[in-house]
């Protein structure tokens, strides 16, 4: 039996034109293959003041687009500003290849590398084979990528075939990409031009080079900072400030790396398919024990000369703090100091006295949230061998109760680890003499070559990512989700006051990624398309695909005592708790 109709259809002719509709309800009709870009434009002179930055690109349909993406039908359209994660990113891209291109053009055949990334926004970049540039030299690349910017030169897009783009790198000697394209499984290859100048990068481009109106060059020892605008002022170029302490960690990154001869991801993905990682690992859990070691004996010596008898420990999320407090710990009980662990979270003040944040809700990382008062007493009474009776903080409740005695022998150091560790108004009251502060972060990171820089950042992602699912039940969307909050509170309450530790320990390990991958890939996968979080998991994939994970047998060989352990699983430390709360069992 046919199905009555109650509408009227008619054949059609295909249509000229498609249209975007904007969160607002604003609804733009184009011609087929209109740029997201002009879409962009149009909504922005339909609006004036629409955005508060730059637009570096669009989420099309829920997925991440370049500006030169040519929408063919009916979708839905959002801007990506330069104030966001994903702006930032597509800008600093961008901006290194216009330097690349500025480079080349005044230095033919001068290699430059961009290898790590400073707080106030920045990239710090070395010359490969030549001395580092003279002020006079960086003003003039300066200029130089001012008049490329003028210009409004157009960035292209096109795929090529492998044999194509490892022509292009061979010719250029460039024998990192050259090592990095032995991953690759595809035959093709993304390739980005520039006036003439061909390259890879594993994200998305700006369309011109107009857009990239905010740098500064800054002279460094060594080399120079690239700085660019954070997403948090767009268009303003802070203070770029000494950083002596950060520098001296990345000299010694550097300078490890050359020992070893692992100079970017290539060269690690050969030893991981060559069965040859072995060393490596071992290598790289040598230095950290080393570095441990040496913090432990510096705190051994001040504790005798200077009378230290306490310990902070902070850094942003997925540091590795928990695994480096315990080795540290064992390190002291070596050098004869019994470690005395504090946990900061039992001196929160009672719920109704936390103060909360722009939306509202209880901000518990603010520092107002502890009981500075209460803290520093007890502080200073166990420094002085009272007996004290110790606060607990009860969540259920939401108020501090009285908790267990406690007394300080002379061959202890208290050790608190917490993300106000650095704050020197955590501690007003103790003598700062008896202080001794630790910053924990992975500082550093095996780049994919020297103009693909893999963000510190995205690595600590993927261990939380891994360790979240494992011992928190948390999937990667939940994890992707929290992110931004955790990198808000990591800007406001621990960068600011880094170069305030005593010393710092870079927890980066550089066979990490080939670790991660097996475990975190999957994770990824499963994020649901056309979501927020499935851009994120994308982009971590994309980078992901160029590291050679480490089988089974090779993630054996990872000692059981190695931070990384502490996000993968099996770490033997895990149930350890060196030394009682108790000083007087």
């Amino acid at each position: 039996m046919a199905i009555p109709r109650t509408e009227t259809i008619t054949r059609a002719a295909p249509r000229e034109t498609i249209r975007v509709t904007f969160k607002d309800g604003l609804v733009l009709e184009g011609p087929v293959g209109t740029t997201i870009e002009s879409f962009l434009q149009a909504a922005q002179a339909e609006t004036p003041g629409r955005y508060d930055s730059l637009v570096m690109g669009g989420i099309l349909d829920g997925k991440l687009r370049e500006l030169s993406y040519s929408v063919l039908r009916d979708a839905t359209l959002e801007a990506v500003l330069l104030s966001s994660s994903d702006g930032g990113r597509i800008y600093r891209r961008s901006l290194v290849l216009l330097m690349a291109v500025a480079i080349d053009e005044l230095w033919p055949g001068t290699k430059v590398a961009v290898r790590y990334s400073v707080y106030e926004g920045g990239f710090y970049c070395t010359l490969l084979n030549r001395q580092p540039f003279t002020s006079q030299e960086l003003e003039q690349l300066d200029a130089h990528m001012r008049e490329i910017v003028e210009a409004d030169d157009r960035i292209t897009k096109r795929i090529v075939p492998l044999e194509e783009a490892t022509a292009i790198f061979a010719a250029r000697d460039e024998d990192d990409k050259l090592r990095l394209l032995e991953q690759r499984t595809r035959n093709e290859l993304t390739i980005y031009t520039l006036r003439n100048r061909h390259d890879y990068y594993y994200g998305y481009m700006l369309p011109s080079t107009g857009y990239l109106r905010y740098f500064r060059l800054v002279p460094i020892d060594g080399g120079f900072i690239l700085q660019y605008p954070r997403k948090e002022r767009p268009a303003e170029l802070s203070e770029i400030k000494g950083y002596t302490k950060l520098r001296s960690v990345f000299h010694q990154a550097d300078e490890w790396l050359r020992k070893t001869g692992i100079e970017d991801m290539g060269w690690l993905n050969r030893l991981v398919r060559q069965e040859r990682v072995h060393e490596l690992i071992l290598v790289s859990e040598a230095f950290h024990e080393q570095q441990i070691a040496y913090i432990a004996r510096d705190i051994s010596d001040r504790h005798e000369n200077q009378g230290v008898r306490l310990v902070l420990i902070a850094g942003p999320s997925s540091s590795g703090k928990t695994t480096f407090a315990k080795r540290l710990a064992i390190q002291l009980l070596a050098y004869g100091l019994r470690p005395f662990t504090l946990e900061l979270d039992n001196y929160f003040v009672d719920r109704e006295f936390t103060p909360r944040d722009d939306k509202g809700d209880f901000d518990f990382e603010a520092l107002e949230a502890i009981n500075l008062p209460l803290f520093n007493a007890q502080l200073l009474e166990l420094m002085q061998g009272a007996e004290v009776q110790l606060p607990r903080f009860d969540f259920l409740k939401g108020k501090s109760v009285p908790g267990r005695l406690a007394r300080l022998r002379e061959n202890q150091i208290m050790i608190i680890e917490g993300i106000h560790g650095l704050n020197p108004n955590l501690v007003p009251s103790i003598p700062p003499e008896t202080i001794y502060r630790v910053y924990v972060s992975a500082l550093t990171q095996l780049n994919l070559d020297a103009h693909n820089r893999v963000p510190t950042t995205d690595v600590r992602l993927l261990r939380r990512i891994a360790r979240d699912a494992a011992t928190r039940g948390h999937d990667a969307t939940a994890t992707l989700l929290r992110w931004q909050s955790v990198r808000r509170g990591e800007k406001r309450n621990i960068f600011p006051y880094q170069e305030n530790a005593d010393v710092m320990f870079n927890s980066a390990l550089a066979y990490e990624l080939a670790a991660l991958r097996p475990i975190a890939e999957p994770l990824l996968l499963q994020v649901e398309p056309a979501t927020p979080p499935h851009i994120e998991a994308n982009r971590l994939l994309s980078f992901l695909r160029w590291v050679h994970p480490l089988n089974p047998k090779q993630q054996a060989m990872i000692p059981d005592t190695s931070l990384l352990r502490e996000f993968i699983g099996g770490s033997s430390l895990a149930d350890y708790h060196p030394g009682e709360i108790n000083g007087d069992e």
